[in-house]
């Protein structure tokens, strides 16, 4: 296996992706079979500079450099050689965001990150106007809440993009963008693959009365999807990778993604009626639709996957770290008894007591919002533990009620989707940390949603790993469609091991939900009560 992945890193046949995630720059080498052999990472925090999350344009290209170089640190351990080539790369990043270019290509304003939610006017202006959710982060809406406050650099605006599509503009020459992640900028026609030509004449004509140069067509990427033909690595490019001067150009770079989209390739869920379920910090679910809703929802965003079909996406800001600070209290009791720690055992015996509870918890709620939630309608949060004197109130219950609490709000977003709409889904694959201690996590999202949930070893892989498939789809297709070649190629029928709901964890599930929303006024008033 290592002689194998060195002759295909020496003979310029392996694969690279790189994505730009939150707190981290992970670089992923594959082999012509899709796995992976060797990578690197780089840390990095965003900043809060005059009001707004930022990430600076030089940290961008040290941490894209660093990264690198520590991947080439890699194959030279594992494998005694130099990357010189390549046969395909891709560049991924975190979506949406503001990053405006004046003619000479110089940022006018500093990277504004999604996370920035300055833009509640324009957000709903525009959402108005369009009769289509315009979630906060999405660039249209920081474009437009840019042209409200006046500010000056608007008029000079000649290159609009994200920061997935910036690094791969300045690397190979081509302003362009992968369809999904276009998609998180302004809404995209899943009929055209690009954007919304009856919402972009509305911008226009909306705007006109500023009198600017340019319309909105002018200064967006070109919209492309996966396999599309997005450019090569310029030398130019190929000194900005690797400054050590080994990488060659002409490399071919497939369109740039964001991270949503990469986490459907990397769980194999980019085919109608697939999604799938990230559970870490933060949660996301992301269901592929057959056809549009019939009417706009706030908690659900609209985007695309890489091949452009609708996806329907439910953002939660909270998910483990509840759980996390309630597990430190065992850790901290075990200490005290001068019993040896083993995190990981903590959290598997925990996890697995819970599934001794309650279906519905005993009557106990746990509220998980260490910071605010848009789809229960709070823009503050606070961790709370809710029981009566009567409710069953033991250890399995309780492990029960922080891991239903974890995920009650991504199932409040999912049931207008499968309650309301009527959305059918054969498949949904979780990742991330909820899901990694005996299958506790897998078994309760099943019952939130009502659905079988997979679980495949490969999806701890990542995004970095995502957007290397989309590149090596770029480039060896097989003349097959994404889904089909996700499907036959990479995961080869593999669809990870599944867990269905059980009639009494759903019935028990619904009536823990019943109650947490009758009682959602309570964390409102302790918002109100506690200001910190």
């Amino acid at each position: 296996m290592e002689m194998d992945a060195r002759k295909t890193i020496i003979e310029g046949k392996a694969i690279l992706g790189i994505e730009f995630g939150s707190t981290r720059i992970k670089a992923v080498l594959i082999d012509e079979d899709n796995k992976p052999i060797a990578q690197g990472a780089f840390e990095w925090e965003n900043q809060l500079a005059d009001g707004l999350w930022t990430y600076s344009i030089d940290l961008i290209w040290k941490g894209l450099q660093d990264c690198y170089a520590d991947l080439r640190k890699d194959v030279r351990k594992q494998y005694d050689c130099e990357i010189e080539s390549l046969a395909a790369i891709g560049f991924s990043a975190m979506m949406h965001g503001y990053m405006a270019f004046n003619e000479k290509q110089e940022i006018l304003v500093p990277f504004r990150t999604w996370r920035n939610t300055n833009t509640g006017k324009a957000a709903a202006e525009l959402s108005k106007l369009f009769n289509y959710n315009i979630p906060l982060r999405w660039s249209i809406s920081h474009l437009y809440q840019c042209i409200l406050d006046n500010n000056e650099h608007v008029k000079d605006i000649r290159f609009l993009t994200t920061l997935a599509g910036y690094v791969h503009w300045q690397v190979t020459g081509e302003f362009v963008l992968g369809v999904g992640d276009a998609s998180g900028m302004i809404p995209v026609d899943p009929a055209t693959k690009t954007y919304d030509a009856e919402m972009v004449r509305k911008f226009d004509k909306l705007i006109a009365p500023k009198g600017y140069s340019w319309k909105l067509l002018d200064i967006l990427p070109k919209s492309l999807v996966a396999g599309e033909n997005a450019g090569k690595l310029t030398a130019e490019g190929a000194r900005k990778l690797d400054v050590s001067g080994h990488l060659k150009a002409g490399i071919p770079v497939c369109p740039p993604e964001g991270d949503a989209g990469t986490g459907m390739v990397a769980t194999n869920a980019v085919k109608q009626r697939t999604g799938n379920v990230s559970a870490g910090t933060s949660s996301f679910s992301m269901i592929v639709l057959e056809r549009p809703l019939s009417k706009p929802y706030e908690p659900i965003d609209i985007v695309t996957t890489p091949d452009g079909s609708l996806v329907a996406m439910v953002h939660c800001n909270n998910c483990t770290s509840d759980i996390n600070a309630w597990v430190g209290l065992f850790k901290e009791y075990q200490q005290m008894l001068g019993v040896p720690v083993d995190m990981g055992e903590i959290y598997t015996k925990l996890f697995s007591k819970a599934l001794e509870g309650d279906p519905d918890c005993g009557g106990l709620m746990a509220y998980n919002y260490v910071s605010g939630e848009p789809v229960t309608g709070l823009a503050e949060g606070r961790p709370l533990f809710v029981r009566s004197a009567t409710d069953k109130f033991n250890l399995a219950n309780l492990m029960r009620a922080q891991l239903y609490g974890a995920i009650s709000v991504l199932k409040i977003g999912n049931d207008i989707l499968l309650k309301e709409e009527g959305i059918k889904v054969d498949r949904i694959t979780g990742h991330g940390g909820y899901f990694k201690s005996a299958g506790a996590g897998q078994r309760v999202l099943a019952a939130a949603l009502n659905s079988p949930i997979s679980v495949m070893e490969t999806a701890g892989e990542g995004g970095a790993w995502g957007i290397a498939l989309l590149a090596g789809f770029l480039i060896n297709n097989k003349g097959k469609n994404l889904a089909d070649y996700l499907e036959d190629v990479v995961f080869a029928g593999n669809t990870g091991i599944s867990v269905s709901p059980t009639a009494e964890d759903v019935a028990g599930f619904e009536k823990y939900i019943e109650n947490y929303k009758a009682c959602l006024p309570i964390e409102h008033c302790a918002v109100e009560a506690k200001k910190i």
